[in-house]
């Protein structure tokens, strides 16, 4: 039987490759609103960031998204983003997989 290919995707906090199942998606839409994307399918430009709570810290730290994608994001943006991955965290740690 064939391998299928992994698609993989660069973490913008890390700028390491990772599998693309193993990421969460953020996207800006063309009104500038910007939000976690967790079906990764939602139109416009998007990033991606591990889905690791200690990575998203950094990202609001640094204010990583307000770079990538050219606009001001106040700080529930990046709460919501830190509960996102906790909860793939966890659901990881319960299932084996997102």
């Amino acid at each position: 039987m064939k391998k299928r290919k992994v698609p993989m995707r660069k973490d913008i906090v890390t700028g390491e490759m990772m599998p693309k199942r193993e990421l969460i998606r953020v996207v800006r839409n063309k009104e500038d609103e910007v939000s976690v994307d967790p079906t990764g399918k939602k139109a416009g430009r998007g990033a991606y960031i591990a889905a690791d709570v200690k990575i998203a810290t950094r990202a609001k730290k640094e204010r990583t998204f307000d770079k990538a994608f050219g606009v001001k994001l106040d700080d529930a943006f990046y709460d919501q983003l830190i509960d996102y991955a906790d909860h793939l965290q966890e659901r990881i740690k319960l299932f084996g997989h997102v």
